[in-house]
């Protein structure tokens, strides 16, 4: 690329060379930082409802990162050339084929008031002499600004040619507007979808960590289809790593079967089921939001039903009011033997019920009577106060045991 300012001097050089090393090691938290606050000025609902693009987002925030330090490691100070590879690449197709268009230059501008502060922080705390200071900000910035500048260009240039090539776009647009509350009419989306909208549906997200795992994805698919025999099925390429499913029947779908043949690489949120042309759009919200909590928390669990967690849902829209209602809850209950957490769980699932409980944990009636009163004494809100609040805590820590090490 061609050079727009002279190189640094060397103690210059040597200065940034530093500084990027010292942050690179803090690659993981300087992204968070970052894609929280770039990702929200764009301020599109689509784009931030969608787990699966959030996480492809901070991919492309943690890659623009990378590259940007790792290039001043290697040629401190000079003009930094961006780099889109194969998994940025779909990302941006992806946005294209659903209609997003988000404001990538937005996005730049948020995450650059973060990061340039931060890179501030360090210049300062590194450099003692002023003279240097002056040197390496003035360089940094010249290098920074300019990669965003070309950064943006290069995403534009991207998502116009996928736009291009894109022959799926009409189908998934329509898939989007029916999702998002456009009004369309039954007969349309039936037509123009090839699905049966006068039905139950049952709206389902499968996805990977990773989109070299898309051929694990594509098995799944066949296996939802060939467990949803008899049903009509729409299958949406909602990102590089996850699409949606929607199963239309007589009466909803058997959901446990679907569970019993999908792989353990694949992780399932299911909605709730719903009839016609809401029950397609809401049954799907469902699943986003089930999907959403289960990234949000860290939660290594692979079939979710958004009946099953919806209360959690509510109770946890960040980790930080997770850990603390768990905590104000359970109390050292929280840290304890996790058999105890469980055996207490099913024992307020089973309606209080000592003999339920223990023909669900295959445990001697004795033993679920004694770890039951042994977590009750442990917790601070005792069952017999307020057993719904006690199994939301459990619960939470059921499907995000990690959520306490904050």
């Amino acid at each position: 690329m061609e050079e727009l300012w002279p190189a640094p001097a060397v103690e210059v050089a040597d200065a940034i060379r530093s500084v990027c090393q010292r942050l690179l090691a803090d690659t993981e938290a300087l992204t968070d930082a970052i894609s929280t606050i770039a990702i929200t000025a764009q301020d599109d609902p689509a784009l931030l409802s969608d787990a699966s693009l959030v996480e492809e987002d901070r991919h492309l925030n943690r890659s623009d990162l990378v590259q940007w330090l790792t290039s001043n490691i290697q040629h401190p100070g000079r003009r930094v050339e961006p780099y889109v590879g194969p998994r940025i690449t779909a990302y941006i197709g992806d946005l294209v084929a659903r209609g997003l268009a988000p404001d990538f230059a937005g996005g730049w501008r948020a995450a650059l008031g973060i990061g340039w502060r931060r890179w501030l922080e360090e210049c300062a705390a590194h450099c003692a002499d002023r003279d240097l200071l002056v040197g390496v900000l003035d360089v940094s910035a010249k290098s920074l600004v300019q990669y965003a500048l070309d950064s943006v260009a290069i995403l534009r240039e991207v998502s116009l040619a996928a736009a291009m090539g894109n022959a799926d776009a009409e189908a998934i647009s329509l898939i989007q507007m029916i999702a998002g509350g456009a009004p369309v009419s039954e007969d349309f989306a039936e037509g123009r979808l090839r699905y049966r909208m006068a039905r139950w549906h049952v709206g389902l997200v499968l996805w990977v960590d990773d989109p070299r795992q898309h051929h694990v994805l594509d098995e799944a698919i066949a296996a939802v289809r060939s467990a949803a025999a008899g049903r009509n099925t729409l299958v949406a390429r909602a990102s590089a790593t996850s699409r949606w499913i929607w199963l239309s029947g007589a009466d909803p779908a058997d959901l446990p079967r679907v569970e019993e043949v999908v792989a353990e690489e694949v992780s399932v949120a299911v909605g709730r089921p719903g009839r016609g042309l809401d029950g397609f759009r809401s049954s799907h919200q469902d699943a986003l939001s089930a999907q959403a909590l289960v990234i949000r928390l860290g939660s290594a669990r692979r079939f979710t039903a958004y009946a099953d967690v919806e209360l959690i849902d509510a109770l946890t829209k960040d980790r930080a009011s997770a850990r603390r209602f768990v905590g104000n809850t359970l109390g050292p209950l929280a840290d304890a033997d996790p058999e105890l957490r469980r055996t207490l769980l099913t024992y307020v699932q089973c309606g209080f019920n000592t003999t339920r409980a223990a023909a669900s944990l295959y445990a001697h009636r004795n033993t679920v009577e004694r770890r039951v009163s042994r977590a009750n004494e442990l917790a601070v809100v005792k069952v017999e106060d307020n057993p719904t609040h006690l199994a939301a805590a459990l619960l939470v820590l059921d499907i995000a045991p990690e959520v306490m090490a904050g």
